[in-house]
């Protein structure tokens, strides 16, 4: 099951569960739609993955699946690979 990670590692940006905003790589690293395409131009800076958009998990799930809390933000500015 996906983490659901709440926040962009670039720009901290807020990624909500139900954020159509949110892309995310195979290792789930999570990034905003802005950060992934003019940044990163869809590549992952962590392991070099292509950027998708993450899928929405159903509100009536998140009680019992709910999202990360975790915040995640890299130490090293994002810059493509």
């Amino acid at each position: 099951m996906l983490e659901l990670r709440p926040n962009c590692e670039c720009c901290d940006r807020d990624l909500p569960p139900e954020s159509s905003e949110a892309r995310i790589c195979s290792f789930e690293c999570t990034f905003c739609a802005s950060c992934a395409d003019s940044v990163l131009k869809g590549q992952c800076p962590n392991c070099g993955g292509n950027l998708e958009r993450r899928p929405v998990r159903p509100a009536d799930k998140l009680a019992s699946y709910p999202a990360s809390t975790k915040r995640v933000v890299r130490a090293a500015p994002c810059a493509s690979n």
